[in-house]
């Protein structure tokens, strides 16, 4: 064989080794958000778009939630939700803290929000609390978590761990494990006298051993 006829040879396989490696690409379709979105779409009973619910109790405004999408299922008692917003409310109306995630299911019969993906809590005074997953509970009028989330306030004080539970303006938290923190800036009262700590909401760690 010739150099001139090896070299083709080697081109004609190398060319054909090229076109089954791509065969066999397109034979492996990727999956897109796009697409889960569009197979939620279609199997959902209906879809609504710039949503917005109040969630009571005994009459009580606790919460308005507001989404960019709903789709719903089981008979309009569960609600998958994306771009979420919640305002929760005070025992005399007023909105007191603002809840963020990019996900969120809201089930009418458990009377109860999960959101879910950069979860932020944010309330009037500035304190802001961070995880991934977060339940409400209507009927206690609480917030929890499993998740690893850290929490801080704008005089520094800062709290981090795995799960907590508390009220929605976070006030008295809770911590399940693992938790850690900085107590913040240490203030001297008008007039002089002895420092004290900042005034603000109430950590409780969890019992045993240190973390």
């Amino acid at each position: 064989m010739t150099a001139r006829a090896l070299a083709a040879a080697m081109l004609a396989a190398g060319l054909a080794a090229g076109l089954a490696a791509g065969l066999a690409a397109c034979g492996q379709p990727k999956v897109s958000p796009m697409a889960v979105t569009n197979v939620m779409a279609d199997s959902a009973d209906q879809v609504m778009y710039g949503v917005r619910t109040l969630i009571t109790a005994d009459g009580v405004l606790r919460a308005e939630l507001f989404a960019d999408t709903a789709y719903v299922f089981e008979e309009n008692t569960r609600y998958e939700l994306a771009g979420v917003k919640t305002f929760f409310h005070t025992a005399q109306g007023e909105r007191n803290t603002e809840l963020t995630s990019r996900q969120g299911t809201y089930d009418v019969r458990r009377a109860s929000m999960e959101a879910r993906r950069n979860v932020v809590v944010v309330s009037q005074d500035g304190r802001r609390l961070r995880t991934e997953q977060l339940t409400y509970v209507q009927s206690r009028n609480e917030i929890s978590s499993d998740s690893a989330f850290v929490m801080t306030e704008p005089n520094g004080r800062r709290l981090e761990g795995v799960g907590f539970t508390s009220d929605p303006d976070m006030r008295n938290v809770r911590v399940l494990k693992a938790a850690r923190g900085t107590a913040g800036v240490v203030e001297d009262p008008a007039g002089g006298g002895p420092a004290r700590r900042p005034t603000g909401g109430t950590f409780t760690l969890p019992r045993g051993k240190p973390q």
